[in-house]
């Protein structure tokens, strides 16, 4: 009897598309390779996959995540990301140190932009984890983890600890790092859907790159 990870595999490979590949690594810039299954299609099949498993309605599976992590192609850590959000409002306040390590590993843009509103999540449930955790986050030479921290309240809205917000960019502003700055301008400008008069008094109060401000400016007049 194949166990869920082989049956996943064997359904990903079915749809394994060489064409849709090369292009999808070369938008990564090459940091990863693909098997070429261009989002609608993932999402489709991952339904199906839940579905015929029923691994939903099983416990959650770390090992499940890992297994899917060592996978070469990036559509399996999609998945596996995928597979979490169903799982993060059961998820337990120190899984924040298994989400550390999925953000520090195999990192781009693309994974630890999804794994944000996991984060997040977590988060909402567990303000604690924000004092023990993503605070040194903020400050840590792993530029996916600022980001992250810099980026976990992006749909928090009305619930928006400000303070902390800005109190992150500001640690951040001295950032040459395209991913901190772009970040950076991303967060304000989603704030500032909820808080104009706010976030236009910080950008005018403070020194950020011109991308921040470019991005951060966007929506306000």
């Amino acid at each position: 009897m194949i166990n869920d990870l082989e049956r996943l595999t064997l359904l990903y490979e079915e749809h394994r598309n060489e064409e849709n590949a090369g292009p999808m690594k070369k938008y990564m810039k090459d940091h990863f390779p693909f098997l070429g299954m261009k989002s609608p299609l993932r999402k489709e099949l991952e339904k199906e996959f839940f579905k015929e498993t029923e691994i939903l309605k099983k416990p959650f599976n770390q090992e499940f995540v890992e297994e899917l992590w060592e996978k070469d192609e990036r559509e399996y850590q999609y998945t596996a990301i995928t597979y979490m959000g169903k799982f993060v409002k059961k998820l337990p306040k120190d899984s924040i140190a298994f989400i550390e390590q999925l953000i520090t590993t195999k990192s781009w843009w693309d994974s630890v932009d999804s794994i944000v509103p996991l984060v997040g999540e977590l988060a909402r449930r567990y303000p604690e984890v924000i004092e023990e955790t993503i605070n040194s986050w903020a400050v840590d030479d792993n530029v996916w983890l600022r980001r992250t921290a810099i980026l976990f309240q992006l749909k928090f809205k009305q619930q928006t600890n400000e303070e902390l917000l800005y109190e992150y960019i500001t640690k951040n502003a001295g950032s040459k790092e395209f991913f901190i700055e772009k970040a950076i301008g991303w967060a304000l400008r989603e704030y500032s859907k909820t808080n104009p008069v706010s976030v236009k008094k910080f950008i005018e109060g403070h020194v950020l790159a011109s991308l921040s401000v470019r991005e951060g400016s966007k929506y306000l007049s």
